[in-house]
């Protein structure tokens, strides 16, 4: 086996829709608790992180706030959702941070950092140094690499798209990759 690509003790940030839980069609968004659908093995994948142990942070960007499709409460909802159904796996999060802006007018929404140093800022322990991103995006990639973070896309890099660390097609083989499981 492989040594692992991540330290104990160090921060996996992981973005939400597309990541854990399954994403809504293009153009939609996930505005309801009873939507909330985790991706196969997400739920294993973080339980292997918390018992690596790493901080398990989530960053997503959640635009449909600026939109008018959801409001912070809709958002609180299906964040607490989430954080159930991961219960069941033996899972939990560290923290759950969001952008509610539109595109190019603030520095938390990705691939901006804002939501990255905020979690290092307020939650103890956590810290981007030494730590990775896992995404499904362009975006979520761009702004592991601006932090100097072990990146890993889940599917397969577009072409001009930022190059990660590590391709997997889902959170549990990105997982294991990262911790050498």
């Amino acid at each position: 086996m492989s040594p692992a690509r991540l330290a104990p003790g160090r921060t996996v940030f992981l973005d939400r829709d597309g990541t854990i839980n399954e994403s809504p069609p293009e153009g939609e968004y996930l505005t309801s608790a009873d939507d909330v659908r985790l991706i196969p093995g997400a739920g294993e994948a973080i339980r292997i992180l918390n018992e690596h142990p790493a901080k398990v942070v989530v960053v997503t960007n959640q635009r449909g706030i600026a939109l008018g499709k959801m409001t912070e409460a809709d958002l609180g909802a299906v964040n607490e959702r989430l954080e159930s159904e991961l219960a069941h796996s033996g899972a939990r999060l560290d923290g759950i941070f969001h952008c509610p802006h539109h595109t190019g007018t603030c520095e938390c929404r990705k691939p901006g950092t804002g939501m990255f140093e905020r979690a290092a800022r307020e939650i103890e322990g956590v810290a981007i140094e030494g730590g990775a991103m896992i995404g499904d995006s362009a975006i979520d990639i761009e702004a592991g690499l601006r932090l100097g973070l072990t990146t890993v896309r889940l599917g397969a890099s577009g072409t001009g798209d930022p190059v990660p660390d590590h391709e997997a097609p889902t959170l549990l083989e990105a997982v294991r990759w990262l911790t050498a499981q």
